[in-house]
């Protein structure tokens, strides 16, 4: 799968894409990812890529020409104009990131990494021409309710969410699909290896865990060793060996923090 970033700052991209999943998913040849600079489609000397909005008001906003241009450069082809619009590949996406768009979700993620290709297009200063986001872009995109500086960690954010859920990229192909917000939110009723046995704690005989009896949106509470931890201890039943009263125990505090942290999910 291709990533395709478009900033005017690229070097930002040089920390985030070089760790973890991301990291070793491109090693490995799963991902493509390539950083645009802007600014190489400016033809002032000042290599401006911004101007101020018609009608007044405060700051600056992106200008559509070198958005366009990086664009058709990146794809190969033009994009067409206002007699003639270019339809892309399906298998192809150009995201604007942007405080205005759409939220993003784990079933956007989803449907992502279902493309070859995608095209980020990081938003600066007071917002993009309404050109690049009626005719340019595919789809426009937030990741919350709330402001940032541009679009460059929403991008980071969005690739390493969509990575993650390629074939290959977790060690543990059920790391992704059992999870908060997996599966419209299925709670697992065990994290280990589809076929693999969970350990035993205090040397009992470890079975297999049964399947959640319900969907819920948010993950469960995890606990590790030490059992005991500055007199915090690990609840009796994950220790107790009774794997239906697991599964049970798991349901409901996944429950009680789906209304405690996500009421609005209306669990």
């Amino acid at each position: 799968m291709r990533f395709d970033l478009i900033s005017i700052f690229p070097e930002f991209f040089t920390g985030p894409l070089e760790h973890g999943i991301v990291r070793k998913a491109r090693e490995a040849g799963l991902i493509e990812i390539h950083v645009q600079d802007l600014r190489v489609f400016t033809k002032d000397r000042h290599r401006s890529v911004d101007d101020r909005p018609f009608g007044g008001g405060e700051g600056m906003v992106l200008k559509p020409e070198p958005l366009f241009e990086a664009v058709e450069f990146l794809l190969g082809s033009s994009m067409g104009d206002a007699t003639a619009k270019r339809e892309l590949d399906s298998n192809t996406a150009i995201v604007l990131l942007s405080a205005g768009g759409k939220r993003f979700r784990q079933e956007t993620a989803r449907r992502y990494a279902q493309l070859e290709r995608l095209v980020f297009i990081c938003g600066r200063y007071e917002g993009v021409d309404e050109r690049v986001a009626e005719h340019l872009a595919t789809e426009e995109v937030s990741i919350g309710d709330f402001v940032l500086s541009g679009g460059e960690l929403p991008a980071a954010l969005i690739l390493d969410a969509i990575t993650r859920l390629l074939p290959g990229a977790l060690g543990n192909e059920a790391s992704s699909q059992n999870e908060s917000f997996s599966q419209s939110g299925r709670v697992k009723a065990d994290s280990s290896v589809a076929g693999a046995q969970p350990r035993a704690v205090r040397g009992e005989q470890a079975a297999p865990l049964p399947e959640p009896a319900r969907d819920l949106l948010l993950d469960f509470p995890h606990y590790t060793r030490p059992a005991d931890f500055r007199g915090w201890t690990v609840p009796e039943v994950l220790i107790g060996g009774n794997h239906g009263e697991v599964a049970k125990w798991r349901r409901e505090q996944a429950l009680a923090k789906t209304r405690r942290n996500r009421p609005d999910l209306g669990g």
